[in-house]
Order: structure tokens, then sequence, then C-alpha cells
């Protein structure tokens, strides 16, 4: 209700108060020309569970396949909860604000947005699957965007010493939620689904870290045309991440790390994978246990 912000400049400015204001969604408050308390608000964005706040409760295996939002992630049902959330929310609550005007078309995107989940979207391919214009898809993924159920991030292209791909990539807020939308069933290690939801939860732990701990730096992902790429880079090079949900790691799984070294010298390489012990490599990249990995990066140790 954003003429509600009308009310608290006054009585801050008038009777002293402070406020504590929540809410789901940006969105109205964005682009419904609000009072945004400029110069008085501090803006805080709470994300889903993270491994550090399980602490002990954290299971790799169940956070991939239920999620990360509170209440479905420590559920010992989440797959109803998951159903209830996509319908009454993703759909129906998107549909009342009047944000789509044709829900059964946005149905349609969400489940085509799903499987692009951690890629590169191309905007063609996605309307075509759902039957809609490259220019509605693109105001969808900004519907998704501002009601903070998905970000983008995008291509590193601060130096380069040859031409980068420069499309950003998407990923969904919640995996539990994509898990539905693309109907994966039971997610198995080993599995390619398993691997694309573990890209999605190490996205899910760095995003809320930089958020969380004010990082002064974005989130990117680098990729040459050739295809090469590596998963995140945080910052300005300060620290590369490639996230393979692999038991083994071997030399293919570094050449995007290894490719990144070579072209842009970043301060630390970290690969986070299924190993049951870390190690470094011969030149020098870390290869870490998710728990690890985890562990380190919320204790302030990679970055």
């Amino acid at each position: 209700m954003p003429a509600l912000l009308d009310e608290v400049h006054w009585m801050m400015e008038n009777l002293g108060l402070h406020f504590a204001l929540c809410g789901s969604s940006a969105r109205k408050v964005r682009r419904g020309a609000a009072n945004l308390l400029g110069g008085r608000a501090l803006r805080y964005e709470l994300r889903g569970m993270t491994a550090g706040e399980l602490a002990a409760g954290f299971d790799l295996d169940r956070v991939l396949n239920a999620g990360y939002l509170p209440r479905i992630c420590q559920s010992a049902r989440p797959r109803p909860l998951l159903d209830a959330y996509i319908s009454d929310y993703l759909k129906e609550e998107i549909a009342s604000e009047g944000l789509v005007r044709n829900l059964p078309a946005f149905s349609g995107f969400l489940d085509a947005a799903a499987l692009s989940d951690t890629e590169p979207v191309n905007f063609s391919n996605v309307a075509r699957e759902c039957g809609v214009s490259s220019r509605t898809v693109r105001s969808y993924f900004d519907i998704l965007e501002d009601t903070l159920l998905g970000r983008w991030v995008p291509a590193w292209r601060k130096r380069r010493k040859r031409r980068l791909a420069a499309a950003a990539k998407f990923y969904f807020s919640d995996v539990g939620v994509v898990n539905r939308l693309a109907r994966r069933g039971r997610l198995e290690r080993g599995s390619e689904l398993y691997g694309k939801a573990f890209e999605n939860w190490v996205h899910h732990e760095l995003a809320a870290w930089v958020t969380y701990t004010g990082f002064d730096g974005e989130l990117t992902h680098w990729r040459l045309p050739s295809g090469v790429e590596v998963d995140f880079v945080v910052g300005d090079m300060d620290l590369a991440v490639e996230a393979k949900a692999s038991a083994v790691i071997g030399r293919h799984h570094l050449r995007g790390l290894r490719s990144l070294v070579t072209e842009e010298h970043p301060g630390r390489c970290v690969i986070v994978c299924l190993e049951p012990r870390p190690r470094r490599t011969r030149d020098g990249i870390e290869v870490l246990p998710a728990g690890t990995f985890v562990e380190r990066l919320w204790r302030g140790d990679l970055a």
C-alpha cells in the first residue's frame, strides 16, 4: 500500500516515530510514484533459509528438493505447500494485482522460465515455447524480478582481453519452486537436474552473503563465446566460484576457472562440489565440499 508511506513520513517528521515496514514486493512502490522516504529509510532484504542459518540442521539433498522458503523447507510434506504457493501467489496474487492480463499465458511462461533457470536467457526461445511475443516475455521476467521471485546475474564486462558473451543468466529465488514448475520429481545425486539445482543453491548462498554482509560489489558470471564459463564472479574478481555437483572433480571441471585465471587473474578460485574433503590443485584452485564452502563463506574466509 504505497500511500501508507506518506503517513509514515508525516509521523516521522512530526511525532518522532520510528517504523519497521515489511512487504513481499517492491513493485508497487517502485512504479507507483510512492514516497520513498529518501534519506530517512534503510532497505533490508530477507532471503530464503541459508546453510548458515540452518547450521546443524542443514541437509543439502533436502534443501535442493524442498527449497529455501522456511515453512516449506522444514515441512515433512513440502510438495503440497509448494503447489499451494505456486497457485496462490505466483499465479493468483500476481493476477489480482493486475500485473498480467493473460493469466494462462503467464502460467505457461512460468513453466518455460523454470527450464531456463541457471541458464543465459534467450527471450525469443522462451517466447516460442509459451506462445507470446519476446517483448511480453521480457515484461514477465521483469515481474519476477520486481516481485523478488527471481534475479538476473549479469555477464562480467568490466575488463576483457577478448570478447565475452553478454547474455545475463536468470535464477529463481527458490529452487523448490523451480522443481515443481519444471516437474522434476525427486532429485537424486548424479543426475543433470540435481546439478542444475545445485548451481541454483550456490547462487542462493552467494547472493544472500552479498546482501547480508553489505559486500560492496555485485555477483556476475563470466563466459566466452565458445561456451567456456565460470558460474559466479564476486565483486571485482575478488572470488570466482564454479558449482559442480560431482563427487570426483577432474580436469574438465576446472576448464572454466583455468581459462578465467589466464584471462583475468582473479583473486581466488573455488569449485564447490560433492567431494568428501577439501583440497587444492597444483595451480591453486580450491576444491571444496558443499558443507565446507558454506562454512567458510559465512565465516568470512572466502572474500
